[in-house]
């Protein structure tokens, strides 16, 4: 296993590509950033990200569109909204069609025909209501290139089929998220976790069928890649029902129109709320939750939640919500949930304000199942170490995917050192490739006794099977890395060898160093 992982870290990511390159991302991407001129990554994003959304629409609706005149002669009227609803397609009235939008590109105009469309859009599809971006004809968006924009999305083409358009745009809108993440920094984190991430956390917890659950969406990634796992694996959409909240409103409706567009149901409420002031879905026990909840927050008003039910295992410190957001998703889950989450590395081994309590209150409950340390730099904007945390409320064996029981692993927690896998793809970006994701999915699926991932064994360096009263002489410190060891040593001849030439010429500058200190001292008779 240690092999497979030291070997992947040396092959290139390819996390933004999906199943396939779609070849005209990058090119299209980078002639939508030319348009943007002197305007903030922030404020583009909504511009840009709404039109392709728009396009989207458009393009569903004109496959059905002809689809329902070549029935003409039976009695289907193309232009009757309930022969678009019926098939969940969005109606589009006939000036919010992206064609005669496209006509009009050039025109000083154009922005407000955007709003407009949007508008007519949001009125006959509630379920786009207060979703879409309308601010196209404000003053400060250069009209000339909103319709220099407007062509270059419009070559986007359907490929001949309504399936493939929903997939190239869908593709193109996630390429874009993550595009502005890298653009925007810091901010990234309010809307975006790492592809590589989230497709991590899915392959570990196999989300394929119940409730699925993310109390701080995002954009909605996390929902993406689970039916992405249901489908790849022969599922259904069906299989799994989607729960969500969002605090942040422009990023709740980035995450409705990026699960619009690949035609995912999901619950995310009527509105953006705050999880832990105003939770949108109270009585839901969710069998799978996966979430990525702010780092290390001070500002999530803690103070006026001292006596809250959800604290079972301990008040958390109102100056870090790192575990009243475990505690919200001990909460959430069903009695044979499982929920993957990512932490900031200090929710390991903190002590401050009373976390270490809880985190031992949550270990001694049995609930703690795996913890991955990631390396540094997955993230957009932030510098902060960050690991993986899997909570199960039932370790005594739950069905697998494939309809075997998992190994009781009752008084057990799998600690994986992931920190040397990943490769870097710009200065300050690293990514995982799929051989890095498939190794920590499969060990962690051997611990639990999936017959497909193989046997477990414990690996020096990189994970290790550790019993409760281990921990509890480490004072319920979480930290991988103090339990997995040392990796075997596996220098070569040549590498053994190379450190012996730089020891020897670092003694040889000792010994020069040493002889001019000395003549030094000499000439001042010391």
């Amino acid at each position: 296993m240690r092999q497979v992982a030291k070997r992947s870290s040396k092959v290139k990511s390819n996390e933004s590509n999906g199943s396939a390159p779609l070849g005209f991302e990058a090119t299209l991407w980078a002639a939508a950033d030319t348009l943007r001129g002197s305007m903030d990554a922030a404020e583009y994003k909504h511009v840009v990200l709404g039109l392709i959304f728009l396009k989207y629409i458009s393009d569903s609706f004109e496959a059905r569109h002809a689809e329902l005149l070549g029935q003409t002669p039976s009695g289907a009227d193309a232009e009757d909204p309930d022969e678009y609803r019926s098939e969940t397609v969005f109606w589009v009235p006939p000036d919010a069609r992206w064609q005669s939008l496209q006509d009009a590109a050039r025109q000083p105009t154009i922005g407000g025909l955007v709003d407009a469309a949007m508008e007519a859009i949001e009125r006959d599809n509630p379920r786009l209501k207060g979703v879409l971006p309308k601010d196209y004809s404000r003053p400060g968006l250069d009209k000339r290139r909103l319709g220099e924009l407007l062509d270059l999305i419009g070559n986007i083409g359907l490929g001949g089929a309504e399936n493939n358009s929903r997939d190239v745009l869908g593709r193109t809108y996630e390429y874009f998220l993550s595009q502005f993440a890298g653009a925007e920094g810091k901010k990234a984190g309010e809307f975006y976790t790492p592809r590589g991430v989230v497709r991590l956390l899915v392959e570990i917890i196999e989300p394929y069928a119940g409730r699925v659950y993310d109390p701080c969406c995002g954009s909605a990634g996390m929902f993406v890649q689970s039916e992405a796992f249901i489908e790849a694996h022969g599922g259904k959409r069906d299989d799994i029902a989607i729960f969500g909240q969002e605090s942040n409103h422009t990023t709740w409706r980035l995450a409705q129109m990026n699960l619009a567009i690949r035609g995912i149901e999901a619950d995310l409420g009527g509105e953006h709320a705050d999880s832990f002031h105003r939770d949108l879905h109270p009585d839901l026990r969710a069998d799978f939750i996966l979430a990525n909840p702010p780092f290390n927050d001070d500002k999530w008003g803690g103070e006026s939640l001292r006596d809250d039910p959800r604290w079972r295992y301990g008040v958390p410190p109102a100056s870090n919500a790192n575990f009243a957001w475990v505690q919200h998703f001990i909460y959430h889950l069903a009695p044979q949930g499982i929920a993957g989450f990512v932490l900031s590395n200090g929710s390991m081994s903190s002590s401050q304000s009373g976390e270490g309590q809880i985190r031992r209150n949550i270990f001694e409950a049995d609930l703690v199942d795996c913890l991955v340390a990631l390396p540094g730099q997955l993230f957009y904007g932030t510098a902060i170490p960050a690991c993986l945390w899997f909570l199960a409320k039932d370790k005594t064996g739950r069905p697998t995917r494939g309809g075997a029981r998992m190994r009781d692993r009752r008084g057990q927690t799998l600690f994986i050192n992931a920190r040397g896998l990943g490769s870097l793809v710009d200065r300050k970006h690293r990514e995982f490739s799929d051989e890095d994701r498939h190794a920590i999915a499969r060990t962690y699926h051997a611990w639990r006794g999936q017959p497909e991932a193989g046997d477990y064994q414990d690996v020096p360096g990189f994970c290790r099977s550790v019993g409760i009263d281990e921990i509890r002489e480490n004072e319920h410190i979480l930290v991988p890395g103090r339990y997995v060891g040392m990796a075997a040593a596996e220098e070569s001849v040549d590498d053994v060898s190379a450190l012996t030439a730089t020891l020897i010429r670092q003694l040889d500058d000792g010994d020069r160093l040493t002889g001019k200190v000395r003549a030094t001292l000499s000439n001042l008779n010391v």
